[in-house]
């Protein structure tokens, strides 16, 4: 969040009470000291990062073999081009995803730099090893539906995977963001554009329903790799206007047991000074929330929304 010194809105600082809730917090209802999440050193985050690259990488070569491959579902990127070179010309779409994969490593290393370039270079000649070693699978179903659903959210769980491990799998990500680079286009919108080449190419060289089936898969690919990375623990937000935000406070730090932020903020239509509560619960405390806030302040004014990626004392870390 930027500074904002110099507007309506700001924290405010908790003081005593926040110390008293970090060491309520810091014992649970056993009486025993809560486990602190450890930093771990730059070899174990190398190790897991690499673990989780050849996890990912894994399946989404087994998803592309048992799924995508044998009904010719080209749902973009150079996977998609694989799959359009192994229909027309029977080239297995290992070697496709090779020769393509190394020159856009190359391009990429000369033209964006070593660090950015060799984040992909593990991924980009892992990929297709794994997906030439899984090639013998057998597909599990005929049924073109399916298999763009299943392939797509098995492609998405694996790249959620190597993007939780900060890696990449390099292919036509690397030609985005070359094409992002040289020219300002958006780089999600490169890569849609890159995407979308292939999956019309497949409805012209295939069948036009292998485009559209491509576009269920992309999505479930899309939606898949949000999961990975956020998972389903959906927490809620509230943002309380009361006039009497110290009881409120103090219930909330001490009755939830949740810590919270005061904000600074000014009526639009009468212009006057209010305290805006802001806090961060889970989905069960909802109600519990909503009734200490109607027991301190019946016409409280609350708001609460969904929200995702709390990190922090008495959230996972993810």
């Amino acid at each position: 969040m930027p500074e904002q010194s110099d507007t309506n809105l700001h924290n405010e600082n908790q003081g005593t009470e926040h110390e008293d809730h970090n060491r309520t917090r810091a014992v649970n209802s056993s009486g025993r000291k809560e486990k602190r999440t450890r930093k771990i050193g730059p070899k174990a985050e190398y190790a897991i990062s690499f673990l989780l690259l050849v996890a990912g990488s894994f399946i989404i070569a087994a998803s592309f073999n048992i799924f995508l491959v044998p009904l010719g579902i080209a749902s973009g990127g150079v996977s998609g081009i694989s799959i359009l070179v192994k229909r027309i010309t029977g080239f297995p779409p290992a070697y496709t995803q090779w020769i393509i994969n190394v020159p856009l490593f190359f391009l990429g290393l000369w033209l964006l730099g070593k660090r950015f370039a060799l984040k992909t270079a593990l991924g980009s000649f892992l990929l297709p090893l794994l997906v030439l070693l899984t090639s013998h699978f057998k597909p599990l179903t005929d049924n073109a539906m399916l298999a763009a659903l299943y392939g797509g959210i098995g492609v998405g769980a694996g790249l959620g995977l190597v993007f939780r491990g900060r890696s990449s799998t390099g292919g036509l990500d690397l030609a985005a963001q070359l094409l992002h680079r040289y020219t300002g286009l958006r780089l999600g919108l490169a890569v849609a554009c890159f995407d979308g080449v292939v999956i019309a190419a497949a409805g012209i060289l295939i069948a036009p329903e292998n485009a559209l089936y491509a576009l269920v898969g992309l999505f479930a690919t899309s939606k898949t790799i949000d999961f990975v990375q956020t998972g389903l623990a959906v927490s809620k937000v509230a943002f309380i206007i009361s006039d009497q935000p110290a009881a409120i406070t103090a219930a909330v730090l001490h009755d939830l047991d949740r810590g919270l932020t005061q904000l600074d903020g000014k009526g639009g239509y009468t212009g006057e000074a209010r305290t805006v509560l802001m806090v961060v619960v889970g989905r069960g405390e909802v109600s519990k929330l909503k009734q200490l806030v109607r027991s301190v302040d019946e016409g409280a004014f609350v708001i609460i929304s969904d929200t995702t990626e709390v990190l922090g004392e008495g959230f996972n870390l993810p």
